[in-house]
């Protein structure tokens, strides 16, 4: 923290010196010259004279016109002082150098001064210790980033970060994160099918280029993906060919499981299109208000994978059963209780650690 501090100072006293300075050049302009608007009423005076002594003007003429400019001369000269007192350098100083005096005086008073640094990597491993229900979407996008990083060949954690950058407010990087999922696994049509949905969702709704290359990506792998299937007969209608976008969306429908939730949408958009001739408007996709399972899941799995490469960390499996049992995965908690207490058998406080893991927090 006290680095803060003397980085702080330093930029506040540079900026004060570049204030003075141009203060004191604005003095030395102003003692060194004349102002503008009272060099026009002096000019204004010499030529009066001028014109007197000419005969161009009588004398009478030349005292009022006179009079009236000297009063404007002075109220002229008076406007010009008032911003060259304001300028002195040392009223100038006291105030910059008062500025950052204040600001530390208020946040010793008011801010956190007694808190230690910390690091985003200590932040990022609390975060993996903690229960991931309770870890909110920036965080959970975090860690699947780090996860991401150290299986750089394997999509799944990229597909989970989608979400969470999504969850996040960040369309763009959750598309970003699956167009390198689908560069790991070109053969995947889940991840082409969900890059086109994250695209729909990026362009607010909107049926663009990118998303249909991914959807047609995704058919060409699943010819039964439901999701490509339903954007590419949209844009098949779209095109002008309605009878054959009918056809697919029917074809679409007859096949969807019962109590399928795109059901209801689907048959409103068949009637639409039948009644009008014309699409309804696709509504902007909303990004989800949290992360899901699946994502929890991911980041579990993760924690799992490190431990069977790296199995030397009693706190990793005991936040490993602690996982299984928020999870409600009873099975696997067993096996990875089973495994921690046969490595750690000898200590009694990692022992005590995996039996309070065993309990989910309430």
């Amino acid at each position: 923290m006290i680095w803060l501090w003397i980085a702080a100072a330093l930029v506040s006293a540079g900026a004060a010196a570049l204030i003075v300075l141009r203060a004191a050049r604005a003095v030395r302009a102003k003692a060194g010259g004349e102002d503008a608007e009272t060099a026009v009423y002096r000019r204004q005076m010499a030529e009066l004279d001028e014109l007197a002594a000419r005969g161009l003007i009588g004398e009478p003429e030349r005292r009022s016109v006179r009079a009236e400019t000297g009063r404007r001369l002075l109220a002229a000269a008076r406007r010009a002082d008032a911003p060259l007192k304001a300028s002195s350098p040392t009223a100038i100083l006291v105030a910059a150098a008062a500025t950052p005096l204040l600001a530390l005086a208020a946040y010793v008073a008011i801010g956190a001064p007694g808190f230690a640094d910390q690091p985003f990597a200590r932040r990022l491993e609390d975060w993996r210790r903690a229960d991931p229900s309770t870890l909110t979407a920036p965080q959970m996008a975090a860690i699947l980033r780090a996860m991401a990083a150290e299986r750089p060949d394997d999509p799944e954690p990229l597909k989970h970060l989608a979400v969470a950058e999504l969850a996040s407010n960040q369309p763009m990087e959750a598309v970003q994160a699956l167009e390198r999922a689908t560069a790991i696994a070109p053969g995947r049509a889940d991840l082409w099918e969900l890059l086109g949905e994250l695209q729909v969702i990026r362009a607010q709704g909107e049926l663009g280029d990118d998303a249909l290359a991914a959807f047609r990506h995704a058919i060409a792998l699943d010819p039964k993906s439901a999701t490509a299937r339903y954007y590419l007969a949209r844009a098949r209608i779209a095109g002008g060919d309605i009878a054959g976008g009918l056809a697919d969306w029917r074809a679409l429908e007859a096949e969807l499981p019962a109590g399928d939730q795109r059901q209801e949408t689907l048959a409103a958009d068949i009637q639409a299109v039948s009644t009008t001739g014309r699409l309804q408007p696709l509504a902007p996709a909303a990004p989800p208000a949290g992360v899901g399972q699946a994502q929890i899941q991911a980041m579990v799995d993760g924690l799992a994978a490190r431990l069977k490469a790296n199995p030397d960390d009693p706190a990793g499996w005991v936040r490993l059963v602690r996982a299984y049992a928020v999870l409600g995965e009873t099975d696997r908690r067993d096996a990875a209780l089973a495994e921690a207490r046969r490595r750690y058998g000898a200590r009694p406080d990692v022992l005590k650690a995996l039996d309070a893991a065993l309990k989910p927090p309430s």
